[in-house]
């Protein structure tokens, strides 16, 4: 009797490690995002596809679907939890059905710059975010830097007020949304590969973008003016399915894990110096740009705050303290 039971028990594991490294061969990540190669989300995706295949060769196998070519902004969500892709880097603002605490990085004007978000997310507040969609079966893995948001727009804009009556792309945010109403300007939600078409042909007339994203999209060809507002951060998290993710062998996790942790520092680390290089090439492009003196910024700032606080709750004002923390000190 207790041999047949050890050898049910032996048999049930063989099972289970046969499944979880993939009876057919290795493991397979379909990595899909939304941006070109050759930005910071792209060269990651590559960078993590070339590192795990030569350290775990034979274990796993990574596919890249980068410009939406598998999924598009509004359907890879989905395609995580039905794991027909195990990999997403989707911006922050995609999170809002599964949890409003990643709101706080929508804020505007709420950090101070770019160091500021990097202290904050290496803060236990900041770590504690990646895990607040576990109950949806979506396990944050890192946070993935683009560089800060720029205001684009078909006037200048100086002041708040400036955005009056404009129409502005973006993403599925009701912060955004917010953020945009308080300066009584509109807003159409559109997926980042219609932007061009859209301000070209007038059914907006301003968005936000890191020089980055401005760049690649060529979208400075269609918008006379930028303000260097420096407003917010486009962040992406690296995600994949829980079950997914926890059914892969420790050994070979923890080696995916590490090559992350190399990853998104290079990913981070990308996004600075082609933000820097894109915003000279926008400049250079003719483009008008038009940056804030403190006394402008501060303007924007106090305009803002009201959507601070009508987000408190949701958020947490122990999280929005605590992203207020890593300021500089006034």
């Amino acid at each position: 009797m207790l041999r047949s039971c050890a050898a049910a028990l032996a048999a049930l594991s063989i099972l289970f490690s046969s499944t979880a490294l993939g009876a057919d061969g290795p493991i397979v990540i379909k990595f899909s995002h939304v941006v070109a190669d050759d930005t910071p989300k792209g060269k990651g995706a590559l960078l993590f596809k070339k590192l795990a295949e030569e350290r775990l060769a034979g274990q796993v196998q990574v596919e890249v679907y980068s410009n939406s070519k598998l999924y598009g902004d509004a359907d890879e969500m989905q395609a995580l939890l039905d794991n027909k892709v195990q990999m997403l880097a989707p911006s922050l603002s995609k999170f809002d059905p599964y949890t409003k605490q990643l709101q706080v990085f929508d804020l505007p004007f709420l950090f101070d710059d770019a160091e500021a978000v990097k202290r904050f997310q290496k803060r236990e507040a900041s770590n504690k975010l990646l895990n607040s969609m576990s109950g949806h079966g979506i396990y944050g893995l890192a946070y993935w830097n683009n560089g800060l948001k720029q205001l684009s727009a078909t006037h200048a804009l100086h002041q708040p007020e400036d955005a009056a009556g404009l129409s502005f792309r973006v993403q599925p945010s009701k912060v955004l949304e917010s953020q945009f109403e308080a300066l009584n300007a509109k807003t159409v939600r559109l997926s980042f590969s219609e932007v061009f078409k859209a301000l070209q042909d007038g059914t907006v007339q301003g968005a936000e973008n890191p020089w980055s994203n401005i760049a690649s999209q060529k979208l400075h060809t269609v918008q006379p003016y930028i303000t260097e507002s420096n407003h917010g951060m486009l962040n992406y998290m690296l995600i994949t399915n829980s079950k997914f993710w926890l059914g892969i062998p420790f050994a070979v996790r923890s080696e995916l894990e590490g090559i992350i942790q190399e990853v998104t520092q290079a990913v981070n680390n990308e996004a600075e110096a082609l933000n820097r290089r894109d915003r000279e090439r926008i400049l250079a492009s003719g483009t008008q740009v038009l940056s804030l003196t403190p006394e402008e910024r501060q303007r924007w700032r106090e305009k803002m705050r009201p959507v601070w606080e009508a987000y408190e709750a949701e958020i947490g004002a122990d999280v929005i303290r605590a992203a207020q923390a890593v300021n500089r000190q006034r």
